[in-house]
């Protein structure tokens, strides 16, 4: 059980410089060890019930049990940096080449600690509140392996949720949305196998050339990247790979990548499964051997309806401009697949609307709205955990 502290008794850490120490040293998904050493330690100073260290093997858990039974409410925060080398002169800047945090996770982790601080200095009477230091979530692996590891099996949270930080909305407003968040999105690796052979002779070889061309116009007239409707999907080419950098070799080697998002996971598998038949189709045609790897899954963030009621209670008792969004992101986001076995939701947090834009080498997550995110969970979790048994 928590016991109510004054506030003389707590350390009044500085959470700019807590999430400015983040910023400067980061870690790419799932090398956050020293990241999540320094959350424990920050952790510790407001005594949760119990602090749980590798989870998810990068990942780190801090329970508050208030000693009454109630909810449990799950609060998640990503921790992984993203292989950008920073542009930024500022003293905090990234003091690793080509690694950096340009999508926000240090704010959004230090939400989480500020979160801590607040359920110390003003505990609840009844419930669990979760606090999950996520890895890995840029690559679309920590939340599976975090679901997978044995010491969560029994946290079984009545709620999940989560925030994103929003360039180009206005500091501190609230985005949300029922139903589709963000897009369900996976990746695939197409691998076409033909026979190298002397460029003045391609005849004695099979180049993958002309199918590699047949599969990107394929994929482009398989895409309708129209978000507003619900049937949206987009198959984007991010990479191709053709034979080597020689005059006199006809290629026997191609190899393509892409991603593909819809809005909901069954159309995901329906345009992924009826494109890889094309693929296959295509290479046959061509006398071609074909490998086709799927990887980076990023399940759609189902937003229950109840979940974002509480969402926007929350805003309106903290005075934060509200939006609801006509139509779901199209990036993908880890966090989906707690909302596809729990009850929950993401919702985003401006960030200014002159921001540099996520994954961009000038990003920096902006300080003056960690208190908005710290205040929209703690008055999530009382709205939950408040409630007339």
């Amino acid at each position: 059980m928590i016991e109510k502290k004054t506030n003389d008794q707590v350390d009044e850490t500085d959470l700019i410089a807590i999430r400015k120490h983040l910023h400067a040293h980061p870690e790419l998904s799932g090398k956050e060890y020293q990241t999540a050493k320094k959350i424990v330690s920050f952790l510790r100073q407001y005594q949760p019930t119990r602090i749980i260290e590798h989870i998810g093997e990068t990942g780190v858990l801090a329970e508050f049990d208030f000693g009454n039974d109630g909810p449990t409410v799950l609060f998640r925060a990503d921790t992984d940096a993203l292989p950008i080398q920073e542009i930024n002169e500022f003293e905090h800047r990234s003091i690793y080449e080509k690694v950096s945090h340009k999508c926000g996770h240090d704010g959004h982790t230090t939400i989480l600690i500020g979160l801590a601080k607040q359920l110390s200095e003003k505990p609840f009477s009844r419930g669990k509140v979760i606090l999950l230091f996520q890895p890995a979530e840029e690559i679309g692996a920590g939340a599976k392996a975090i679901l997978s590891d044995p010491e969560f099996k029994g946290i079984q949270p009545d709620y999940v949720f989560a925030l994103h930080n929003l360039p180009a909305y206005p500091l501190h407003q609230i985005v949300v949305r029922k139903d589709s968040f963000t897009a369900s999105v996976i990746s695939l690796t197409i691998k076409l196998f033909g026979k190298t052979a002397h460029a003045a002779e391609p005849e004695h070889g099979i180049n993958p050339a002309i199918a590699l061309a047949d599969i990107l116009k394929h994929a482009n007239q398989l895409s309708n990247n129209h978000p507003e409707q619900t049937d949206f999907s987009v198959i984007t080419p991010v990479h191709m790979e053709l034979g080597s950098i020689d005059f006199g070799i006809s290629a026997g080697y191609g190899e393509l990548r892409f991603t593909l998002r819809t809005w909901t996971e069954d159309r995901l598998q329906s345009l992924c499964k009826g494109f890889e038949q094309t693929i296959h189709t295509l290479a046959k045609e061509h006398g071609l051997q074909t490998v086709i790897e799927r990887s980076q899954h990023f399940s759609a963030n189902q937003n229950d309806s109840e979940a974002v009621d509480l969402i926007f209670k929350a805003a309106k008792n903290n005075n934060l401009s509200l939006l609801h969004r006509p139509f779901p992101f199209k990036w993908g986001e880890d966090f989906g697949l707690f909302t596809q076995h729990f009850k929950g939701a993401m919702f985003g947090l401006g960030a200014g609307e002159n921001s540099p834009a996520l994954h961009n080498p000038d990003y920096d997550f902006p300080d003056q709205i960690l208190d908005s995110g710290i205040n929209m969970f703690y008055q999530i979790a009382s709205e939950i955990l408040q409630q007339e048994c």
